[in-house]
């Protein structure tokens, strides 16, 4: 497993920690692989890997975690086509209100 996905793993469970989110995320780091957060279980389960989600955000490495961090906002970095999302919209907004 790369740093890369390793980070985005630790980020995520330090933001999202034992939220109840409801649903199947997967975030694709391009170049790098994905990460799946399933948030149907307590705690939330996060892990690389590949599969099926309610939404899929997809983005450079650098976009994401800069978005972790705080210093994008994901609506911007939607607007301007950096951050790439397919599926249940409404869970996504969920998620960057979470992750910011």
């Amino acid at each position: 497993m790369s740093d890369v996905i390793e980070t985005a793993i630790a980020a995520l469970k330090e933001k999202l920690g034992d939220a109840d989110l409801g649903g199947k995320a997967k975030f694709e780091i391009e170049g790098q692989g994905a990460v799946i957060v399933d948030g149907s279980q307590m705690p939330p389960s996060i892990a690389a890997g590949d599969g099926d989600a309610d939404v899929t955000i997809s983005a450079e490495a650098e976009l994401l975690a800069d978005l972790m961090k705080g210093e994008i906002d994901p609506t911007a970095a939607y607007m301007s086509g950096k951050l790439k999302i397919d599926g249940d919209m409404g869970f996504a907004m969920k998620l960057a209100q979470m992750l910011a």
